[in-house]
């Protein structure tokens, strides 16, 4: 029994980094300390984000891939055409992206849970949005993302130069509240 206890307290204190850390290692690992909804990521604390693809929406056939933004400051919005605050947040997106665009910064959507794709189509259209997205009804591409939660729509990830995550809103979210920090990493140096 006392081995048995030993066991299961070492197992416990294997799972546990004691400070709800978001990562480990060198890459982005998904967790929300104390349930928090904006999370922000300096220094040290930001890594990177696993190569993430998918289908463009607008170019069907056509692959769209994290790494063809190389050296910008990448804002992914995960949205889908059936959430009722993506019709309020989108244009939102496309306010920063129109904003932005000229000083390194890229608007990169992932449309989620949409299995017919006329709709999120329609969606773009209808709401002028120029920047692209990647169609994703069954959430695959977001498996780039370890831990993040598919259910969190809408939602967005902001990557500084080096794609690394330097914050993550878990909520629908205004240009103006992203604006500071997108502004402080297209500030930054481009990488070599």
């Amino acid at each position: 029994m006392r081995k048995l206890l030993l066991a299961l307290l070492l197992v416990v204190a294997g799972c546990s980094t004691g400070t709800d850390a978001v990562v480990r290692g060198t890459e982005f690992d998904f967790v929300a300390p104390d349930g928090k909804l904006e999370l922000t990521y300096t220094g040290a604390e930001r890594k990177k984000l696993g190569e993430l693809t998918g289908e463009s929406l607008m170019e069907p056939g056509k692959q769209i891939k994290l790494s063809d933004y190389a050296g910008k400051v990448v804002v992914l919005n995960i949205w889908g055409a059936w959430c009722g605050p993506c019709r309020a947040e989108a244009p939102e997106m496309q306010k920063l992206y129109d904003a932005h665009k000229e000083s390194g910064v890229q608007v990169l959507g992932i449309d989620v849970r949409d299995d017919i794709r006329s709709q999120p189509e329609d969606f773009m259209r209808d709401r002028k949005l120029t920047y692209p997205s990647i169609y994703d009804p069954g959430s695959r591409s977001l498996l780039a993302l370890k831990g993040y939660p598919r259910n969190a729509v809408p939602s967005t990830i902001i990557l500084d130069r080096q794609h690394r995550v330097a914050a993550v809103h878990l909520i629908a979210t205004l240009a103006s509240d992203l604006e500071p920090l997108v502004k402080e990493l297209a500030a930054e140096p481009v990488p070599s």
